[in-house]
């Protein structure tokens, strides 16, 4: 027997060391997404409890067991129709509203890699406001499931408007850029809101409410409406995150990967108008939880966004939800609508944005 035969094979040291290497960064992966699966149920078994809470709380006292019999069985009593026709339609918009606000304003900021992108402040809520004052002052429509195809079409013109503001000249469509023309935009808009309001008292009467934001009202009759499109919006959103990680490493390297940058765009602003629409016809122009729900989210999942838009869907729906029982027990007579505090608590953390020396790298 040869000496080379008998002798042991070895493995080379830096062969040992790579592979111990890839072991641990593998064990530290499967630790991180452990840890954000669980901080996700965490999240969503918190929006239980507001979903609970905005069925059982509100300006009328109503013990739980009565709250627990008109889930099971409505008998047609006063307090089972509060229950049943009043605080559960409520209830399922704020979370579905909720969660199409926060998708949104987290798809924004991933695509333009702006951190200010949000539905208001880029003018997708105005536009789409502006179309339904429209269409009830030119038309005469006063059902949300009548104009939402004008709040659709309101929030893809806005949205069309600003970028094309933003990217005029030599300069491409950047953070600052996009969110003057937003702005500006925006005004434009809400002032002609102001307007036809002004002018009109039944116009004003029909959205005086709704314009400041308000599940007030609404009942599942309009949900059965809108549903869809909001279901299609937060679909498409999901399943583009893998594109949208690809897409945030910039267009060349993106292109080099394979990825199709413009499908992808094209993709997120019908989820974007869809989901925008559908949430601003049903409970008006509600403004911030879209861009400061992504920035809590990010904070917890970092930048990869398939983690980051469900984040951003949970916590938005526990934000608008919570928001929208707090409003109901806040005064003592009458109640505050819900796009009023996700205004309280959304303008502080929007200065502290803008205050950041690094608020427009994401």
């Amino acid at each position: 027997m040869s000496a080379q035969t008998a002798a042991p094979e070895r493995r080379s040291p830096d062969r040992d060391e790579a592979t111990q290497a890839l072991a641990k960064r593998t064990r530290a992966g499967a630790k991180v997404h452990t840890a954000r699966a669980l901080g996700l149920l965490v999240a969503i078994g918190v929006l239980l409890l507001c979903v609970g809470l905005s069925v059982s709380v509100g300006a009328k006292s109503i013990p739980l067991g009565t709250v627990w019999e008109a889930l099971v069985s409505n008998d047609g009593s006063y307090d089972h129709s509060v229950v049943v026709e009043l605080r559960i339609p409520r209830a399922v918009l704020g979370v579905f509203v909720g969660a199409a606000l926060g998708l949104s304003g987290a798809l924004m900021q991933g695509l333009t890699r702006n951190p200010l992108a949000e539905p208001g402040i880029l003018g997708v809520n105005s536009g789409a406001a502006a179309a339904v004052v429209v269409a009830i002052f030119v038309f005469g429509l006063t059902s949300p499931g009548a104009y939402v195809w004008f709040a659709f079409v309101g929030a893809a013109v806005a949205a069309l408007a600003v970028y094309a503001l933003g990217s005029r000249g030599r300069s491409q469509a950047t953070p600052v850029r996009l969110a003057l023309a937003g702005t500006a935009v925006a005004a434009v808009l809400q002032g002609l809101v102001y307007a036809v309001i002004v002018l009109d008292d039944f116009v004003f009467d029909r959205i005086r409410f709704w314009q400041v934001g308000s599940l007030v009202g609404r009942d599942l009759e309009l949900f059965s409406r809108i549903w869809p499109f909001l279901v299609t919006g937060v679909v498409i959103a999901l399943l583009l995150a893998p594109a949208l990680n690809t897409v945030a490493l910039g267009d060349d390297l993106a292109a080099a990967l394979g990825a199709h940058i413009n499908r992808t765009r094209l993709l997120a602003a019908v989820a974007i108008v869809l989901m925008c629409g559908a949430a601003t016809a049903t409970a008006g122009p509600i403004w911030f939880v879209g861009l400061t729900v992504p920035h809590v989210a990010r904070a917890i999942t970092g930048p990869d966004q398939r983690w980051l838009l469900p984040y951003s869907a949970v916590l938005a729906a526990v934000l608008l939800t919570a928001a929208d029982t707090l409003g109901r027990v806040v005064l003592p007579t009458g109640e505050l609508e819900v796009g009023i505090i996700t205004a309280l608590v959304g303008a502080p953390v929007f200065i502290a944005l803008v205050r950041r020396n690094r608020m427009a790298q994401i």
